[in-house]
Formats: C-alpha cells, structure tokens, sequence
C-alpha cells in the first residue's frame, strides 16, 4: 500500500469512529433528557399530591363534625363533649396531613437523588420504578394514593348475607305421621342455598329485623317397599314396581322467595364516625314463611333388568308436581347457627285424592 492510501484509509476510520462517538453522545444525551423529563413530571404529580391530602383530610374531618353535630342533636352526648371531640378531630387530622405530606416530601427527593422515574397508575398509586433501556419498569414499592376516599357511612340499617341449610325431609298426608310415611327417614333429606338481605326495623335499636331474599331448595324423598311414582293422566300414585329396586329417589327443585321477622339481641359498637350492629354469640329466632316456584322434579330408579345388568333410570318430567310452592318456616339458633324447620302449605302433587306435604327439619347458616 502507497504512503497516499495508507492516510486516506486512516481518515476515513477517524470519520468513522468519530461519526460513531457523535451517535452514543446524542443517545446518552437523549437518554438524560428522557430521564429528567420523566423525574419532572413525577415531581410535579407529587407536588398536586399534596394538595390532594389536604383536601382529602379536610373532607374527612368535615364528615366527623357532622357526625358529631348529629349526635349532639341526638341528645347522645353533651355539648361540652360535642366541642371536645371536634378538637380531637381536628388535631388528629392535622398530625395526618403533616405526617402524610413528609411522605410526599421524602419521595420527591427520593426521584431528585436517584435514577428512579416515578409512576403513577390510573387508580392513583404510586410505584417506585427504575428505567431501563429508555422503558419504564416499575420494581418495587407502593405508596400513597391520590384518589379521594368517601367518609365510611355512620349507619348502615341493611345487610345481605349467604344462607345454607341441610337436613331431613319427609312428606307427610291426612292421617300419617313420620312414622308411617313411604318415604324413609334417613334417605330423604333436603339442602337450601340463598341470599337474604336483613333490615333493622327500629331507628334505635337492632332487637326487631326483617330478613328477606331468595334461595334454591332442593327437596329428596327416598321411597321404600319397593315401590316408585307412576304418572297416570293427572294422578300420580305409588306402585309396585316389577322387579327388585336398588334405589327409588324422587326429587323437587324449587327457587323460593323467603321473608323471615327475625327478634334477638345484638351488640351495638360506636366508632366514633360511625355505629355498627353485630348479632354474633348472641340469640335469634326467625318465623315467617316463603312463596315460589317449581324449577323440576326428577325420579331415580335403580335396578337390575333380566340380564342381570344394573340399570340407573332418571325420569325427568312433571309427575303433576305442585308448579306453585308456598309454606311456613321458622329458626332458633345463636350468632350464625340455627335450628331450622320448613313446611310446605301447598301439596307436593296437585288433584290427588291423598294430599301430601313436604315437610324438613335441619341445620341453617347465615354467613356475613
């Protein structure tokens, strides 16, 4: 190579590498850029933050005061004690929103003194996030919310809750008792599954509630004698059945509309900026009754055919059940437990010479 080409090549590898060194110093540049853009607008969300905090906790001591005014108006407290429990809040709220707002402090230093890029998501919790790659990646932490909160309601006069209950069931007709029915005792059983809403009938007091909702009722009756329900027209009756049966199961499910006046103490707990009413470890007793409809009936027969094969035949058709169910129900119990008890008012078949009605006995849980 001639001394002439040996410096042309020598200057195009420093423009090269020159050009090369230009393109990392504007990226790194950009980079920066991004990076304290990014730090910017973090510091200025945490800034309207803490406007944020001062609203949100003079709101809240806004709700407390009523509350006291209500109370005072109440004739529940004095108004010596009215004023001092205003002072109290008011106090209180203001160590919150000194406290809250040297949070807000330190993470805004904490973005001015580190690579951090603060993120701020839609609900109004901050993250704590490192950047990397030009992408922000949150990794750890969770901080403050902006969001303003609702004052929690002082009285809250209606609950729900989730009902179950299980137990024996039977039917029973003119002149029989459980002793005597066609139905066995053991085999038989019925399960309840529902949601009720309770209402505190009394402005003061919890001793009076209504309880009202609607469940699944699943009613079973194991028959026995060897016999199973046949349809004929509008009747249908027990007979024998040919041959030898393993099982003869008949079931009714039915959705009900229950409505219970439930009476038993309860304990009442004072918070201050609210009052709550809870009727755990205490007495109950509920009466009332339900009125619905039938959803199916279903009849389970097993047994063996000539050929010595077991058979399981489920029927599933009217059996002239009753379309329209309504009886009386009752519970005892304590906190959620109870001793519980249905009967139906309407007959389990409709037009039949024999009227026959559902009757169970079991254990209730109303769950909060």
């Amino acid at each position: 190579m001639t001394t002439l080409s040996k410096y042309v090549v020598a200057l195009i590898l420093c423009l090269f590498v020159s050009n090369i060194s230009a393109q990392e110093t504007e990226q790194t540049d950009a980079k920066k850029d991004t990076i304290s853009t990014l730090k910017l607008q973090k510091i200025k969300r945490l800034e309207r933050l803490k406007e944020d905090i001062k609203i949100q906790e003079r709101e809240y001591l806004k709700a407390e005061i009523e509350v006291i005014n209500k109370r005072l108006d109440n004739d529940e407290i004095t108004a010596d004690e009215a004023e001092k429990l205003k002072k109290e809040a008011a106090k209180k709220r203001a160590a919150n929103i000194e406290d809250r707002l040297a949070i807000v402090d330190k993470k805004i230093e904490l973005v001015k003194r580190n690579p951090y890029n603060e993120n701020l998501d839609e609900n109004g919790t901050s993250f704590v996030g490192l950047l990397v790659d030009g992408k922000d990646r949150a990794e750890f932490g969770i901080s403050i919310k902006s969001g303003k909160k609702r004052p929690p309601k002082y009285d809250i006069r209606t609950g729900n809750r989730m009902v179950f209950a299980i137990g024996f069931n039977n039917a029973i007709g003119d002149g029989q008792d459980l002793d005597n029915t066609p139905y066995k005792l053991g085999g038989s059983g019925f399960v309840e599954l529902g949601w009720a809403w309770q209402t505190r009938l009394l402005k003061e007091s919890n001793f009076a509630r209504l309880n009202y909702g609607f469940s699944f009722q699943w009613n079973k009756l194991d028959i026995k004698n060897n016999q199973y329900f046949v349809e004929n027209g509008d009747i249908t009756s027990l007979q024998d059945f040919p041959s030898d049966l393993k099982k003869a199961k008949f079931r009714v499910t039915n959705l009900v509309f229950p409505v219970h006046l439930e009476f038993g103490p309860s304990r009442k707990k004072d918070y201050g900026d609210r009052i709550r009413y809870f009727t755990d470890n205490h007495f109950r007793v509920g009466i009332g009754g339900y009125g619905g409809v039938r959803l199916g009936s279903m009849q389970k027969l097993v047994y063996e055919d000539a050929d010595g094969d077991r058979v399981k035949d489920k029927q599933k058709r009217n059996f002239n059940a009753s379309n329209f169910v309504y009886g009386v129900s009752g519970y005892v119990g304590w906190g959620d437990i109870s001793l519980y008890a249905k009967y139906d008012l309407s007959p389990l078949f409709k037009d039949q010479s024999l009227e026959q009605n559902n009757i169970s006995l079991g254990l209730r849980w109303d769950w909060d």
